[in-house]
């Protein structure tokens, strides 16, 4: 209930604010035809900009877009327009496999962009695999999205790395040396960043007191946390999605547990704060990027994204920005834009400067890069420190 509660005026905003684009078809960039022109390059994105993990795909969106209108305003790509067709998949699997289908068979993408979740990057990327479509994925960190095959790629950790990353943080850091784990048995997200937490934790001396789960939509985690209370643990690792987090962190703090919650990139939302309120203050999560970086380039990106969109670049932005420009980089390479010639250059990425770091495609087709940790204060996540690869 509270899952559709939270998507319904999400949803509404959506259809306001670029429905037109993802109901009639009009892409980013201008206008296109099913198959676009001879003077375009259309690239297909597919992404949850309705349901509950809407801010996901909304932000990544975003990022996509000023990329590519960036890039157009310097000429495009070879002469060409980037046009970008966007399809909703509502944050369901079946859907992403369709959205995907339709932008391979119908409209005859060149590459496409997409997805946030594990889950629905691994519903459609066999499909762009099949059909030799190269396909970047700007934030599924789980490693089965990349093994689908040589066509798939991704610009943001995996989870190996990401559960290693909180693992040494709450040893090395928080000084912790019982941790419970909440995971969400429904996401493939979810339960890899436990396990890998969980194996590194042990490495590192420490002891696992629990592992239980809840699933995706669930509202009352009242019963597990009263089970991780009894066994007094110094942090509670939760790697999920920000809806389900922010109930999470509420119903902890009624019951009573002090302990700090510890998860991954999923939190990063703004919707994280609104849902938690003051209860999500405190807590610890692992991210891509941080607002509060020296970088010049990340500096500049903010402003630009702030003159848009009239809001501060969340980490999912940050990756659908650095996707793009990845996808265009690679482009630019190719003799004549085929898509085995992009899927080419898009594996030969290296130390490629973008918002999140310095990216290196490995031979796994993986970015090697590093990853921040970062502490929530109110609608701020505040940097605490970063862990290279």
């Amino acid at each position: 209930m509270i899952n559709k509660l939270l998507a319904l005026p999400l949803a509404l905003a959506v259809v306001a604010t670029i429905g037109c684009t993802r109901k009639s078809d009009q892409a980013a960039g201008g206008s296109a035809s099913a198959t676009g022109s001879s003077n375009e390059i259309l690239v297909g994105e597919f992404g949850s900009f309705t349901g509950g993990e809407a801010t996901f795909g909304i932000s990544t969106s975003n990022g996509i877009k000023m990329a590519f209108e960036e890039a157009n305003a310097k000429g495009g790509v070879k002469g060409k327009k980037l046009v970008l067709k966007s399809l909703d998949n509502q944050g369901k699997a079946e859907e992403a496999a369709s959205a995907v289908t339709r932008l391979i068979n119908q409209d005859h993408v060149t590459a496409i962009l997409g997805e946030v979740a594990s889950s629905r990057s691994l519903a459609a990327a066999p499909i762009a695999q099949q059909n030799k479509i190269p396909m970047i994925t700007p934030s599924s960190t789980n490693p089965k999205v990349t093994e689908v095959g040589n066509y798939i790629f991704r610009v943001c950790f995996i989870d190996p790395f990401q559960g290693t990353v909180m693992a040494k943080f709450a040893n090395d850091n928080l000084k912790a040396k019982k941790v419970a784990i909440l995971r969400d048995v429904k996401s493939d997200y979810s339960v890899g960043l436990a396990d890998y937490f969980q194996k590194k934790f042990k490495e590192l001396g420490g002891d696992i007191v629990m592992d239980t789960s809840f699933q995706s939509g669930d509202i009352d985690f009242k019963a597990q946390l009263t089970q991780i209370k009894a066994t007094k643990p110094d942090a509670i690792y939760v790697p999920g999605y920000y809806t389900e987090v922010g109930l999470i962190a509420r119903q902890a703090r009624q019951l009573g547990i002090t302990a700090p919650l510890l998860g991954g990139d999923g939190w990063d939302s703004s919707k994280l704060f609104e849902i938690g309120g003051s209860a999500i203050n405190g807590n610890y999560f692992s991210n891509h990027y941080t607002t509060e970086s020296t970088d010049p380039a990340v500096q500049d990106f903010i402003k630009k994204y702030k003159e848009k969109y009239g809001e501060t670049p969340d980490a999912l932005a940050a990756l659908g920005y650095d996707a793009a420009k990845v996808l265009i980089a690679a482009m630019e390479r190719t003799a004549d834009l085929k898509p085995d010639q992009i899927r080419d250059e898009i594996a030969k990425t290296k130390d490629f400067s973008v918002v999140t770091g310095k990216i290196t495609m490995d031979a796994n087709r993986n970015a090697v890069k590093p990853a921040v940790i970062v502490k929530v204060d109110g609608n701020v996540n505040r940097y605490v420190t970063t862990i290279a690869p």
